[in-house]
């Protein structure tokens, strides 16, 4: 099986990250996110939810005679991977998930949220949700970009391994991310007159988080291509370790200047612990990895 991208997909991704950076600039973060811990959080952009709709990226999975675009989840996780990268706000995998069945969302008019075990983002900023609920009251969330809500006799909506598999790329995503940002301050800090980038220390804490990015990246590729749900939970683990142990060790090279609002790299490590925490626990992840290897050992005995 190969699972080297085609010239189509890398122009997908190309243009996703083109496209993302006039959206959402790493400025607009930052002042998104110190609005927000001055208690004036920044609403859903309305505005930017209708050009994904028009640049197709709720609609990119649904069949061309139903105004999408005809690709597939291969395609998708390229383009939830770049999400992640720039910590793109909004309940963007629901909205998605939701596009060909709720009127308005494969067009970024309607925004779709949806139950998830307690808890559903973006609530009060969305015009459907999936699943159903009691009640729902509000929590302080440690993503200061993902507002909360705790739900009451919730019921799941229950999205498959899709939803799974994209919110593994936008871990990767944010993983890759980190990295780029530890490995370029690395190169300009300086100390003893020398940069930081050159301490062996540093060297490898760099190298150790280029590994996880790409066993991650490969294995969210690879379950997008297959499809195979054990290759989807060991996607998801991989991808949850690569976001938060590299926003870590990101944080380890600023050193204090990572906690501060001008940089970017705690709020990527606060955006992996909410994503980390959505639907399957890692013990679930790990339940079902470890019965499927033991099936494996099994057939060969």
């Amino acid at each position: 099986m190969d699972f080297r991208l085609t010239e189509d997909q890398r122009a997908l991704a190309d243009g996703t990250r083109g496209l993302l950076a006039r959206l959402y600039p790493a400025e607009r973060l930052r002042e998104d996110a110190a609005g927000a811990a001055e208690g004036t959080p920044a609403p859903l952009d309305r505005e930017m939810w209708r050009a994904l709709g028009e640049a197709g990226f709720f609609a990119l999975r649904l069949p061309e005679d139903r105004g999408g675009l005809g690709l597939g989840l291969p395609e998708a996780v390229l383009v939830f991977e770049e999400a992640g990268r720039v910590l793109l706000p909004g309940p963007l995998v629901t909205t998605h998930l939701a596009a060909g069945r709720v009127p308005g969302a494969a067009e970024g008019t309607t925004v779709v949220t949806a139950v998830d075990g307690e808890l559903a983002e973006w609530l009060e900023a969305s015009d459907h949700v999936l699943g159903s609920f009691d009640k729902a009251e509000t929590v302080r969330s440690v993503d200061p970009l993902t507002p909360l809500h705790r739900v009451v006799g919730g019921e799941p909506a229950g999205d498959g391994g899709a939803g799974e598999l994209l919110t593994s790329a936008q871990q990767t995503g944010s993983a890759a991310r980190t990295l780029e940002l530890a490995v370029r301050y690395a190169a300009t800090r300086e100390q003893f007159g020398r940069p930081i980038g050159s301490f062996q220390a540093v060297k490898h804490l760099c190298a150790e988080m280029l590994v996880r990015v790409e066993m991650a990246r490969t294995a969210v590729r690879a379950a997008a291509v297959s499809g195979d749900p054990g290759e989807t939970a060991a996607a998801r683990l991989l991808a949850d370790e690569a976001a938060v142990r590299n926003a870590r060790d990101c944080l380890q090279v600023f050193g204090g200047m990572g906690f501060t609002w001008e940089a970017e790299v705690h709020l990527h490590i606060k955006r992996s612990w909410i994503l980390r925490s959505r639907g399957r626990s890692v013990a679930e992840c790990e339940e079902q990895l470890a019965g499927r290897l033991l099936d494996e050992t099994l057939c060969r005995i």
